[in-house]
């Protein structure tokens, strides 16, 4: 079951970070970002104050009062802020002053532990994390931060580049215009392992989206502005990500942009969407069903019961019945 919401903002939407199955967040451009108290009968949207011209791609909550905001972009432009009363405040925690460096998305291991993604500088990724809420968010030491090729980076369509789970794992998704890759830490970011996917690649598109439903089953998803029909779009793991097995794909023209497995599901059932629909799997990838064909960019899921896809102008849709 898929129903229409009103947003209260025109803005695009781009991630979606869901609590439970009545609390969800959503950010996007124009420094916007809206929450539900009640399932998405209503959203209050707001813009977070000097902060119009960002675009936040990417949010994540932890409460109904407490979220974390990301904003993408060369130097200055990348920032994070968090608010601990619903949005009636804004915390600017970090603003990136190196002109080189553009973060993309990131993840929390709990409310006070997470990192960030960014692209490769100096042949390494750009990582920042914190362990105190994000009072401060520090840039680990080169040596503890992933060799990266020349132009590899993260995509920044949906948030879901990173994905973490409690004990110190985390994975992320890297792509060249050649290569995808992804990157496994299981202690927190201090070592890391990287594994080639086998997901099309080319210049503007590669692997978007990581997802995991345990320590050792995830799913790849790619896709980009440059995904051409019959491209390798999804990849499974049955080991936490050092092999990986061609999966189905949806019938999306620029693959996936995002996607998320659904938490509490009796079968294996991941949400993927993109510029041309949204699409769900209830075998780990094998096979998909279509919801619609509308322009999304992000997707979150709480429970088989509530999950939310987001997109241009103010779009979300509500997600049921998995």
């Amino acid at each position: 079951m898929h129903t229409a919401q009103q947003s209260g903002t025109d803005a695009l939407l781009i991630a979606v970070s869901a609590v439970n199955d009545r609390v969800a967040w959503v950010s996007g451009t124009k420094g916007s970002y809206a929450r539900t108290l009640d399932g998405g009968a209503t959203w209050q949207a707001a813009q977070v104050p000097g902060a119009d011209s960002l675009q936040f791609r990417d949010v994540h909550a932890v409460s109904a009062d407490t979220a974390y905001l990301l904003s993408i972009g060369s130097g200055a432009l990348s920032r994070i802020y968090k608010t601990g009363d619903g949005g009636r405040h804004w915390t600017l925690q970090f603003t990136n002053t190196d002109p080189h460096e553009f973060y993309d998305c990131f993840d929390f291991w709990s409310a006070q532990r997470g990192i960030v993604v960014g692209d490769a500088v100096d042949g390494r990724v750009g990582l920042l994390t914190t362990t105190d809420g994000g009072a401060h968010w520090t840039s680990p030491p080169a040596a503890e931060r992933p060799h990266a090729a020349q132009g590899e980076g993260s995509y920044a369509a949906s948030g879901t580049c990173v994905v973490t789970q409690r004990g110190g794992s985390a994975w992320i998704t890297a792509a060249t215009a050649g290569t995808s890759r992804l990157l496994h830490t299981t202690d927190y970011g201090r070592t890391w392992s990287a594994d080639t996917l086998p997901v099309t690649t080319r210049e503007g598109a590669g692997v978007q989206s990581v997802a995991f439903r345990t320590a050792r089953d995830g799913m790849a998803m790619a896709g980009g502005n440059a995904a051409r029909a019959g491209d390798r779009v999804v990849a499974t793991t049955r080991d936490g990500g050092r092999r990986w097995t061609l999966a189905g794909s949806p019938p999306f023209a620029t693959g996936i942009w995002g996607g998320v497995y659904v938490p509490g599901a009796q079968a294996p059932t991941v949400v993927a969407v993109g510029p041309h629909g949204a699409a769900y799997s209830r075998d780990d990838g094998a096979t998909w069903t279509v919801i619609d064909t509308l322009d999304y960019w992000g997707v979150g899921v709480s429970s088989p019961h509530a999950g939310w896809a987001v997109g241009l102008h103010g779009r979300i849709t509500k997600l049921a019945g998995f």
